[in-house]
């Protein structure tokens, strides 16, 4: 953020889908403090600055010491002994160029935390958390307490004794299109065959309505829903009758919170967030046990040590005496004896989580953005423990837990030497080294895994770095751009950790790298980690996973939501095949002549981008590479498609290519009034507006909605945004050099002849994708045409190598493309022709771009969510109850983790199976070969 609160949206881009432009505005404004510079609160810094606040101040006291590199990634072995703010200074100051990053070494006093809007503490005393608590609570500040000890974390928020949340929950408003409303009292309003979305409660606006026009300027009205179509508005008795048309939109109200401060909050029991709710007892326990704990040390001057009986027993003792106090019904004695016997250990995985969702509040703090914490969360990973009394591994005890001067020293606290030289030992792969990539490096990296003798992590990922993964992919930075994602993380891990080994590859996971990925490679492997953006990669690596009997863990983001799965051979379900009908694809003739929402153009235009420019080219190019067997395999296709690829071929080689510029600017004005005019007066002429359909009804209604012909004029905006665009790119496959010169392009627009139009009564508008199916395979098409192009292109050109053109692939990330300017303008001028909202160039990018909204936040508490998992894979749990899936929601601080489901069975020859059991079913299939009951199940399943 500039100082004059400008946007970079190239570097905000994925976040700004999350957020929103006011939100971060609001937010480029804000100081934050966070104190204490361990593991938690450098991940909390972390995420902080890179969503883009105007300041981070971090403060720190105390020295780098061992015990701080389990979970501190940003110091280095040099910095032992050195303040620890100051030492992560440049790191963190390097993750954005627009926040202003300063260290404090000196002691937190009122007069330092005037100067901020929010303050966050980690690693502090109760004492101070009351102290400074009070103070913020009765100065305005927004005070937030953050903390970890060991599997154990707790969260705080004190937003004062009112605080607006301006959108409790980032959600897109839900949108219907109106059938009918009746006159009465209330109105009912019937909505076209879809859900409406719309909750009791709910305050929708209502526009574009015929007939009961008073409707679109009565303001925000409140509903009743009546039925997944219906809902009651307004007495509508004395209105006009409804004609026909209209859409409800939700409009999103504000909400006002109070919070009580951190004394008063202590003693209410009311104020505890779930995210675990088989663990209620526990995290109720929790809540008395972190108080105990700072009265433990207190008395004692330290933590209660690593496995020690005697500091449980004490810890016990004053729980036990708190509750006399907040007389909890059940009191989980084993939660405070685990809670005491690993509170001195500090994990990567544990800070990640709690980190990411306090990096979460402190942006709802600045920005009355998503619905805050009220007020404690609590988050325990207990069940990561061993098994029973010690399980596979070594017995815990004070000796095997004690520290050894090592980096791994509070991850050794809560788990044992033993256990850390099996982390070690580890050979995983990962899948994926962007967002969620980086994260896991990270963590893998701090925790040690594969960092030992004989241990080694391989990651792989095809793409290289650009611009908008900065703000999120924090290992990469600018200079970086351009270079292999797994390389540059590869690179960046080693400097966390000296010792990780790890390879870098760029292949794509899929069949064609089975040479590189095959039977013996992932037989080799202890476990798979899946960063992947789409679910077909998902299921093709789970498949893989299913095949050689490994363990995989699987997590991905969609802005504010997250969700893990672990997948664990013979114990859980596998992430299974890809769920049929996830895809809400629109019908053909829906984008062809019948849109009805932005979505329905923005496709439209997205096509005509991948038809113009870049199929067209690839069409021609392979012509010119062999003619013949083109003109073969393009009439095998068909006649139907053979006609469209031909005359597309035809266009590209023969008397309609351009010659210089101006012919690009004179293709795109004919264009132009091809799609906006032409083909919209077609339409009608074919279905004119007044048209009825058989049964007596306009013809024109619902769905349907009529269109009008646009008349081209250069003084308008979007019309010269068109042509400008769709002359530069159709240069640009030919090689010829335009101009983005407005009036230049003008001028040559005076001379372009634009040819008379008139409607043809033999043409054709199929209203359904079958009829069209129907009309190509009937075979009723101009094969005259077909015959006349096929001779005209027997014989290419004798300087076809000349003629090569330049195919574009689409590309949303660069704004000096005319990619995206393209697709605004075709978009919103069709969207012109049937009357539809236009969308901002913000909202056509996501939409078009298909970008996944994202955020640090969320990545971080992913990460973190999939390594607490990786922590039971290593020791080996056999306990579907020791696993959890994860989903959350950071926008309303919603967390569930629950036990995964166990795999499917299967019965075969009267035995039940499941895809996890190995052995030969002897058969041919039709792959005619060996399988196992896995592979040949997958392989039925379509994966």
């Amino acid at each position: 953020m500039s100082e004059s609160n400008d946007i970079d949206e190239g570097f905000y881009s994925r976040q700004l889908y999350v957020l929103g432009h006011e939100a971060m505005r609001r937010m480029g404004t804000a100081n934050v403090l966070i104190a204490g510079m361990r593991g938690l609160g450098v991940e909390i810094a972390k995420n902080v600055i890179l969503s883009g606040v105007k300041s981070v101040t971090v403060q720190d006291e105390g020295p780098a010491e061992w015990m701080d590199f389990s979970s501190q990634f940003f110091l280095l072995a040099s910095h032992l002994g050195q303040n620890r703010a100051l030492s992560s200074l440049s790191q963190l100051s390097g993750l954005n160029p627009h926040v202003h990053v300063s260290a404090h070494t000196g002691p937190l006093k009122e007069t330092l935390l005037q100067q901020f809007q929010v303050v966050v503490l980690t690693d502090s005393t109760l004492d101070d958390q009351q102290r400074f608590g009070t103070f913020c609570h009765s100065n305005g500040i927004k005070f937030i307490v953050a903390d970890t000890k060991g599997l154990c974390g707790q969260l705080f928020c004190d937003f004062g004794e009112e605080f607006e949340v301006l959108d409790t929950d980032g959600e897109t408003p839900a949108s219907a299109m109106i059938d009918h409303i009746t006159k009465a009292d209330p109105g009912v309003v019937t909505c076209i065959e879809q859900r409406h979305g719309f909750v009791n409660g709910s305050t929708v606006s209502l526009s574009e309505v015929c007939g009961m026009t008073k409707l679109n300027s009565y303001g925000p009205v409140d509903i009743k829903v009546l039925g997944p179509d219906s809902f009651s508005i307004c007495d509508t008795s004395s209105f006009s009758e409804y004609k026909k048309g209209g859409v409800a939109t939700e409009v999103k109200k504000s909400k006002m919170l109070q919070f009580k401060p951190l004394d008063e909050a202590l003693v209410d029991p009311e104020l505890l967030v779930m995210t675990d709710y088989g663990k209620m007892t526990k995290h109720q326990t929790l809540h008395l046990a972190f108080q105990a704990l700072h009265g433990f040390v207190k008395r004692v001057g330290r933590l209660p040590k690593p496995r020690s009986q005697s500091d449980a027993e004490l810890l016990v003792a004053m729980v036990t005496e708190l509750n006399k106090v907040s007389h909890l019904d059940q009191l989980d004695e084993g939660v405070v004896q685990s809670l005491s016997f690993t509170a001195c250990g500090d994990l990567a995985p544990v800070n990640a989580f709690i980190g990411g969702l306090a990096a979460q509040e402190v942006m709802k703090a600045c920005t009355g953005k998503f619905t805050p914490l009220q007020q404690w969360l609590y988050f325990d990973a207990l069940e990561c423990l061993p098994e029973g009394n010690g399980g596979e591994g070594e017995e815990l005890t004070e000796s095997t837990c004690s520290p050894r001067g090592s980096r791994y020293d509070g991850q050794t606290a809560v788990f044992g030497s033993g256990f850390q030289e099996r982390l070690g030992e580890q050979k995983y792969f990962l899948v994926g080294a962007g967002a969620i990539g980086c994260e896991l490096l990270k963590n893998f990296a701090l925790i040690g895994l594969g960092a030992g003798e004989g241990g080694h992590i391989t990651v792989t990922d095809m793409d290289s770095i650009e611009r908008s993964n900065l703000n999120r992919q924090f290992l990469f930075r600018s200079q970086d751009i351009g270079r292999q994602k797994s390389e540059v993380a590869a690179q960046a891990v080693r400097v966390m950790n000296p010792n990780m080994n790890i390879t870098a590859h760029q292949n794509r996971l899929d069949p064609d790298s089975e040479q590189v990925y095959g039977h013996a490679f992932f037989m080799g492997l202890d476990g798979v980690a899946a960063a992947l953006d789409n679910v077909e990669a998902r299921v093709y690596l789970d498949g893989r996973c299913v095949q050689h009997q490994r363990p995989m863990l699987e997590g991905g983001t969609l802005g504010s939501k997250g969700h893990t799965l672990v997948v664990v051979p013979h114990l859980t379900e596998s992430y299974g095949p890809a769920k049929t009908g996830s895809q809400n694809a629109s019908p053909l003739c829906t984008l062809k002549n019948f849109p009805h929402r932005i979505e329905h153009t923005l496709q439209w235009a997205r096509d005509q981008f991948e038809g113009l420019y870049k199929q067209a080219a690839e069409h021609v190019n392979l012509y010119f590479r062999d003619a013949a067997g083109f003109l073969e395999r393009t009439l095998g296709r068909g006649e139907a498609e053979a006609l469209e690829v031909l005359e597309c071929v035809w266009g590209g080689v023969g008397g309609q290519r351009p010659q210089g510029w101006e012919d690009c600017v004179g293709w795109a004005r004919r264009q132009w009034e091809t799609l906006y005019n032409n083909d919209i007066a077609q339409l009608l002429h074919c279905f004119p507006s007044d048209q009825l359909t058989s049964s007596g009804l306009p013809f024109w209604s619902g769905a349907k909605r009529c269109p009008h012909p646009l008349t081209f004029d250069p003084s308008n905006t979007t019309h010269m945004d068109y042509v400008v665009a769709a002359a530069n790119l159709y240069g640009q496959i030919y090689g010829i050099v335009g101009t983005r010169d407005s009036s230049a392009i003008r001028s040559i627009l005076e001379t372009v002849h634009i040819p008379a139009f008139t409607p043809k009564s033999t043409v054709k508008i199929h209203l359904t994708d079958k009829e069209m199916e129907e009309e190509r395979e009937s075979g009723h098409l101009d094969t005259g045409r077909l015959d006349e192009l096929q001779k005209k292109l027997s014989s290419p050109p004798v300087n076809s190598a000349a003629l090569q053109m330049h195919p574009i692939d689409f590309e949303k990330d660069d704004d000096n493309n005319f990619h995206i300017d393209y697709i605004v303008a075709a978009s919103n001028l069709r969207a012109e022709n049937y009357d539809i909202p236009t969308a901002d160039r913000h909202k056509s990018k996501l939409i078009a771009g298909r970008i996944i909204p994202a955020i640090a936040t969320t990545t971080a508490a992913v990460a973190g969510l999939m390594c607490v998992e990786l922590y039971k894979l290593v020791q080996g749990h056999r306990k579907i109850s020791s696993y959890r899936s994860g989903y959350i929601n950071l926008a309303v601080q919603y967390c569930v983790l629950s036990e995964p489901l166990g795999p499917q069975r299967f019965t075969v020859a009267g035995k039940e199976y499941s895809l996890w059991d190995d052995f030969l079913v002897y058969g041919r299939c039709d792959r005619g070969q060996e399988m196992t009951l896995g592979e040949l199940l997958l392989h039925i399943k379509g994966v």
